[in-house]
């Protein structure tokens, strides 16, 4: 049986990795919370909150489920308490890329974060079609070893697919490849991008288009680009088109954008998560 030693049990990510895994036979789940309100929680759905460092002192593997902003001095507390060979699993790769882990030789360090569920997928069932965060439908992951035998590995990816379920695909990176997803990928490029197209959409419709007209008219699009840009349709982009998006980046986009994924830049994002303050790209 793997001890498993859960921060930020009551939460978001907590509650959700707490139903994927307390009802498996293989795991015993220590759940830690800081706060009175957080134990509070805890107790309301019928789980006992672990003091600390009794958690620490008995754990095979701890899962950070808690912001960015707090890995550094709760990993600062906790790492040195673990017994050796333990497994630290981080949910996000902003902290363990911008340095924000304690250094210690003897335990594994073990970064993961869902691709959650794709825009083009076979779900049938309606809750799954209506899953957007992952936990109905299924979803890919991605993991990275950032240190540690290469034994830790799979009881990563074991314990991922397990509380991430249902999982398709685990696709193995470095920590640097996974900064490149999320944020510059995911977060400064792609969700960028979806902002500007929600206030265009907000845009047609203040100058007069209805709004349920504006909002099928754009959805329907968007999914004929994706099967074009993206390759899963045979067919091509119009001229006409084609012409419309290059005046649309020629106005809208920098022409140094990609800098984004530049390394200075990456840190720089990724040290603004952990700060909690906006990034500035240098360049």
């Amino acid at each position: 049986m793997l001890t498993i030693a859960l921060y930020g049990a009551a939460g978001k990510m907590g509650t959700r990795i707490t139903e994927k895994l307390r009802d498996i036979p293989r795991y015993r789940i220590l759940y830690v919370e800081a706060g009175e309100a957080g134990q509070a929680r805890l107790r309301e759905r019928g789980l006992s909150p672990t003091p600390s460092d009794a958690a620490n002192a008995g754990a095979d593997v701890v899962i950070l489920a808690i912001p960015d902003v707090l890995i550094g001095p709760v990993s600062a507390e906790v790492v040195p308490q673990l017994q050796s060979g333990a497994i630290v699993i981080l949910l996000d790769p902003a902290a363990p890329h911008g340095g924000e882990l304690p250094a210690r030789d003897d335990i594994t360090y073990f970064v993961t974060h869902p691709c959650h569920p794709p825009l083009v997928n076979d779900e049938t069932d309606p809750a799954a079609r209506r899953d957007f965060f992952g936990g109905v439908a299924r979803q890919n992951v991605v993991c990275a070893l950032m240190q540690g035998p290469e034994s830790a590995y799979p009881v990563g990816e074991q314990l991922v697919r397990d509380m991430f379920a249902p999982v398709e695909n685990v696709h193995r990176v470095t920590v640097e490849q996974m900064a490149l997803l999320e944020p510059a990928l995911s977060e400064t490029v792609v969700l960028t991008c979806m902002v500007v197209i929600r206030e265009a959409l907000d845009e047609a419709i203040r100058h007069g288009v209805p709004q349920q007209a504006a909002l099928d008219f754009l959805l329907g699009h968007m999914n004929v680009n994706l099967g074009i840009l993206f390759g899963y349709i045979d067919a091509e982009i119009s001229d006409g088109a084609k012409l419309a998006a290059q005046r649309g980046k020629e106005a809208i986009i920098q022409p140094d954008w990609k800098d984004v994924f530049e390394p200075e830049n990456v840190m720089a994002q990724v040290r603004a998560i952990v700060e909690s303050r906006s990034a500035k790209r240098s360049g």
